[in-house]
């Protein structure tokens, strides 16, 4: 766990498989962390691209990075509902205050109503091609995706009814205790 604990503050580094940084988020306070997953949130945080713009998120998100799975899993509380973002990415590693993974292109969205699409595909097939991703790689990109849909059908692990609303809950905690 690299001695990572609840109410540090991480940044956070998203990487393309050629070794490419291709975004990167100013803040994340840990609310959750054991040997198998850490969880953190932010709110209306910088987000910067690969090339130099950058932009706030509109709401507050809780994130969900894993040790073992090849996704890592937003669940963004928007006014119209709770949304998912999952990336298709290697397990997550903290490095120099940052929490960094490997991105590989393919993310499902998840709606407030359950409905779900998968997205870039396109994307996928162009870099699988450019960057040239193995046999092996795409077997556990493949297999992680339908790992993904799986547990949002079953409605565990991120998916599970109130589980980001709690862990939205902790991280006020801790905002409210950097005010005071």
């Amino acid at each position: 766990m690299n001695h990572i604990k609840v109410g540090d503050q991480l940044k956070i580094e998203c990487y393309k498989h050629n070794g490419y940084l291709d975004r990167t988020s100013d803040e994340a306070t840990v609310v959750y962390v054991d040997d198998d997953k850490l969880v953190v949130a932010n709110d209306h945080t910088k987000l910067t691209e690969h090339n130099g713009n950058s932009h706030c998120t509109n709401e507050p998100a809780i994130l969900f990075f894993y040790k073992k799975y090849w996704f890592n899993i937003i669940g963004q509380l928007k006014s119209s509902g709770l949304f998912y973002y999952c990336n298709i990415a290697t397990p997550y590693i903290i490095d120099g205050g940052s929490i960094k993974y490997i991105d590989y292109d393919l993310d499902l969205r998840v709606y407030p109503d359950g409905g779900f699409k998968i997205l870039d595909r396109n994307e996928y097939r162009y870099h699988k091609k450019i960057m040239k991703y193995g046999n092996d790689l795409d077997t556990i990109i493949q297999k992680s995706l339908s790992e993904l849909i799986d547990m949002k059908k079953q409605k565990i692990g991120p998916f599970e009814e109130n589980i980001v609303l709690h862990y939205y809950q902790e991280y006020q905690k801790w905002k409210n205790k950097e005010i005071s």
